[in-house]
């Protein structure tokens, strides 16, 4: 199974579109994974073109998404059982600690595999213990990181197989 993983797409504040880098994958993607800030339903229905989307609110989501969608679609957390793994995505916003730590503490009493999260559009994978941490990155918004980013995940029955894709242009 191949998953796509992205967040922080911010269209369309940030790009206008998704960048052809990230489509490529797009088109051969099993589901995606969307850490949040979609900005707009747009880019969740966009997105569902190619698979099923699996995503979280984030804090700047619209009001206009977040009404449209049900919470059951798009929730604050979410756990993702794929094959023999239990996956948990959250954005990552809020008060005190570090994105990373928020991003933990949300699966803290739950058994997971992974936790994939965003909100500081920085590139993340990293091993907690048992538990893989994965950022995606931001296909759309850098900021302050020298390549844009999304990333992939392969699952094998009870093996997760996590990878960044690093790209120089959003377009």
């Amino acid at each position: 199974m191949k998953i796509v993983i992205l967040g922080d797409t911010h269209i369309p504040k940030r790009a206008k579109h998704f960048p052809k880098r990230l489509l490529a994958e797009l088109k051969t993607a099993d589901a995606i994974i969307h850490t949040g800030d979609f900005q707009t339903i747009d880019v969740y229905n966009e997105l569902r073109v190619f698979a099923p989307v699996h995503g979280v609110i984030g804090n700047v989501d619209s009001e206009e998404l977040q009404q449209v969608l049900p919470t059951s679609l798009l929730p604050t957390s979410l756990l993702l059982p794929f094959d023999d793994v239990t996956i948990g995505v959250v954005h990552g916003h809020g008060k005190g600690k570090t994105t990373e730590k928020r991003a933990l503490l949300a699966f803290e009493h739950q058994q997971v595999d992974a936790v994939i999260f965003g909100h500081s559009h920085i590139p993340v994978h990293k091993q907690i213990g048992d538990i893989t941490l994965f950022n995606p990155g931001s296909a759309t918004d850098k900021r302050r990181q020298k390549q844009f980013s999304f990333g992939l995940l392969y699952i094998q029955k009870d093996t997760l197989h996590f990878e960044h894709v690093f790209y120089d242009s959003k377009d």
